[in-house]
Formats: structure tokens, sequence, C-alpha cells
């Protein structure tokens, strides 16, 4: 009998250890690659940015700027410039999808320019919705435009509205219009910030 309860308080102990090692390995593991994951979404922030701004030189974090729409949340924003002058901003705004909150960075220009727009976080139906970030998922395939590329370079005082100046995803109206939203409501905030800063 002692020894039956001698062999399960060693197995017990042995076990012990394992877990409690196992603990520190994910634990320096987790460690490791949060910085890994923290660079390389910094690393594709900055390149997105990019891609809306190419002509910038800096990207500054900027507070204040809030979407006029009670519908899109601002997460956060950054001013673009171009020896020391803003030449715009850049907006990552989310709005409720079809299947879940949808995520974009709008860039929009201190002239009041739709500069573009990423896709950034969705979770919308793929073949359907999903198409709003497919690079080869085209709403004119003559001109290879794509649905996020039809923005570029709309102005902030245009419509907006799908099935009239934006051309939607078909089967998709709801994404369609989400992003459109996401998107005039960013092009407004930026400006409103932009008269706030005496930029316009």
């Amino acid at each position: 009998m002692k020894t039956n309860i001698l062999g399960m308080v060693k197995l017990g102990l042995i076990l012990a250890v394992f877990a409690a090692a196992a603990c520190l390995m994910l634990a320096f593991v987790y460690n490791g690659t949060t910085a890994i994951i923290a660079q390389r979404q910094q690393a594709d922030l900055e390149a997105a940015l990019k891609e809306l701004f190419p002509d910038a030189d800096k990207f500054e974090k900027i507070d204040g700027v809030t979407s006029q729409d009670n519908t899109v949340v601002v997460e956060v924003s950054y001013a673009a410039y171009k020896n020391n002058k803003i030449m715009g901003a850049a907006l990552r705004v989310s709005r409720a999808s079809y299947s879940g909150p949808i995520t974009s960075l709008v860039g929009v220009s201190a002239g009041g320019l739709i500069t573009g727009v990423k896709i950034l976080e969705h979770s919308d139906t793929p073949g359907l919705g999903a198409n709003a970030v497919s690079p080869t998922y085209f709403v004119d395939r003559a001109k290879g435009l794509t649905f996020y590329g039809q923005f570029a370079g709309k102005k902030i005082t245009d419509p907006f509205v799908v099935k009239e100046d934006v051309v939607a995803i078909t089967a998709s109206t709801i994404t369609s219009r989400a992003v459109s939203i996401s998107v005039k409501a960013a092009g407004l905030a930026v400006q409103a910030w932009l008269i706030k800063e005496g930029v316009q």
C-alpha cells in the first residue's frame, strides 16, 4: 500500500516538473514570437502607409480624428508628411459588415481626394464579401480595377453610394456598403481634422 502511495506521489511530482517546464517553454516562445509579430505588423503598416502616400517622407501618429458617422470607428490615425508639410492622413477604420467587422486603412489627401484603400481585416464569406480584398476580383476587368481600387482618386464630397458611384461586389451589397461608408467617413474625418489643424 505504501509502495503504491509513494509511486503515485513520485509520478505526481514528475508530472508537475514536466508541466512547469512546458509552461516555461511556452512563455519563452510566446515572448519571442510576440516581438516578431509586433515587428511584422509594424512593417506591414509602414508598407501600407507608403502605398497610400508614396511621396511621403514620414508618418506620425495623430490624435483627435473622429468619425462623424457613429457606425464607423476610427481606431488609429497617421498624418503623412513631405518636407514637414502635411500631405494628408491615413485612418484605420472599422465598421460592421456581413459576418463581423471589416477594418480598412484609408488614405485621404489634404486636397480632399481618397489616395487609396487597404482592407486589413474581415470575416466575410469567401468568394463573395471576401472579394473586397482580392487583387484578382475586378469590378472593371477592362481597366484592371479592383473593388478597393475604385476608391482611389474619388473626392470626399462624392456620394460613395453602392450601385450609383460605387460598383458593388457581386452578391455582396452589405460588404460593398460597409467599405463605402467607411471610406466616406474617413474622408470627412480627415477633412475635419485638417480644418482644425489649419491645413484647409
